[in-house]
Order: structure tokens, then sequence, then C-alpha cells
């Protein structure tokens, strides 16, 4: 199994989030975040601070089986892309174990995407 951590921007989260649901990817968290990089970034307020350059994008956090770990990456690559400075990032971890809860089913038996 496979984790793929994916920092998007806030504009494409419902095409990323269409575009995985067709490929059967229908189990993922995500989360607002905040960074900085080479994009040209607005200068606005943040805990306060209003001299804080910051940028708005939302962190995906995708458990897959390791057969469906590149059409996964190939769908975040296609559909997170607008070809400017700041589309974000892909990051692929291992897992070496998941439960599931409910049922106590462990490694690729956890898993939602059962193909």
């Amino acid at each position: 199994m496979k984790k793929i951590e994916a920092i998007i921007r806030r504009s494409k989260f419902e095409e990323v989030k269409k575009a995985l649901h067709e490929i059967d990817i229908d189990f993922f968290s995500y989360t607002e975040c905040y960074g900085v990089g080479n994009e040209k970034k607005k200068k606005g307020v943040f805990r306060g601070s209003s001299d804080t350059d910051f940028i708005q994008r939302l962190e995906l956090s995708i458990v897959v089986r390791d057969m469906n770990l590149r059409k996964t990456v190939d769908c975040l690559l296609k559909n997170a892309y607008t070809g400017e400075v700041g589309d974000g990032k892909i990051f692929v971890w291992n897992i070496d174990e998941s439960y599931r809860i409910r049922t106590g089913e462990s490694g690729d038996d956890s898993m939602y995407n059962k193909d």
C-alpha cells in the first residue's frame, strides 16, 4: 500500500475530486494548508500578522493499494495541472499496515478500493 500526499491549488479541488471518483478512488481526506514557494505571493493577514506571505493550498491524503498507485498519481498530475508556478507537489510513502476499525480487517482487505 502507498500513501499519496498531494498539495494542490484550491481552485483545482473539485476537478481533482471528480477525476479521482471517476477512477474509483472514493476515499481520501483533505485539509487546508499554507506554505511558501517560488510562486509570487500576495501579502495577507495570517494569525494576526499582516506582512506574512503565504499560499493557500489543499493537502490531499490518499492511501491506495499498490496496483492503484500509478493511475492515482497520473490522475493528480493531469487534473491538478495549470502549467503555472505553484501547481503543487505529490509525495508517495510506503504504508506497512492498515486496519479498518469497524471490521478489524487489515492490509489490502482494509482498503475501500477493492479492484
